[in-house]
């Protein structure tokens, strides 16, 4: 779901060109970003065989509070940088993640970090069905691409820079959709 998320960040540009596109691609990206070091340093693993077919240790920075501090630390960040309003659109863009994450996973996503209490594991397995996992990828990135490039040619046909608009919108539409390609041919 690594291209769903690039492609959540791009449909909220659209509709709140104020933010920074680059917190939004890092805000979708938050818990996974946090991962990586834990990974690095043995608390949490991957082990991936192909699209959806991961198997995933993510007990702390995938669980429910996890996510919600995470999200909360990025909205608290962006609030403080680039206004209230701003904030709570990162706040809310990091938090999808763990929705969008909950959606495909099998149940591997804990509430609590590092499943203290055993509670069930949560996920709703779409990733069982790699087809229709693909089909709601698909559709994130393509709604993000068309959303953003339509978002940035409408900003852009009143500049003298119009040109940069249209570029800009088209080279997001080309990256999402290669990542997308990417998740599908080679990835989780």
């Amino acid at each position: 779901m690594f291209a769903g998320h690039f492609g959540v960040a791009a449909i909220v540009k659209a509709r709140h060109p104020e933010v920074p596109l680059w917190a939004l691609l890092t805000a979708t990206q938050l818990p996974d970003l946090a991962f990586l070091p834990l990974t690095v340093a043995g608390v949490e693993s991957i082990e991936s065989t192909g699209y959806g077919k991961a198997v995933i240790d993510a007990m702390y920075t995938h669980s429910l509070l996890g996510a919600l501090l995470l999200s909360l630390i990025a909205g608290l960040a962006a609030a403080k940088a680039w206004g209230k309003r701003s904030g709570i659109v990162v706040g809310a863009v990091a938090f999808s993640h763990w929705l969008l994450d909950l959606l495909v996973h099998r149940p591997d996503l804990p509430i609590v970090p590092g499943n203290i209490g055993g509670f069930p594991l949560l996920g709703l397995g779409l990733w069982n069905i790699p087809a229709a996992s693909a089909a709601v990828e698909a559709v994130l990135v393509l709604s993000g691409a068309v959303l953003y490039w339509r978002s940035v040619h409408r900003r852009g046909n009143s500049s003298p820079h119009r040109w940069k608009a249209h570029a800009s919108g088209a080279a997001m539409a080309i990256v999402l959709c290669l990542s997308l390609l990417s998740d599908i041919m080679g990835g989780n």
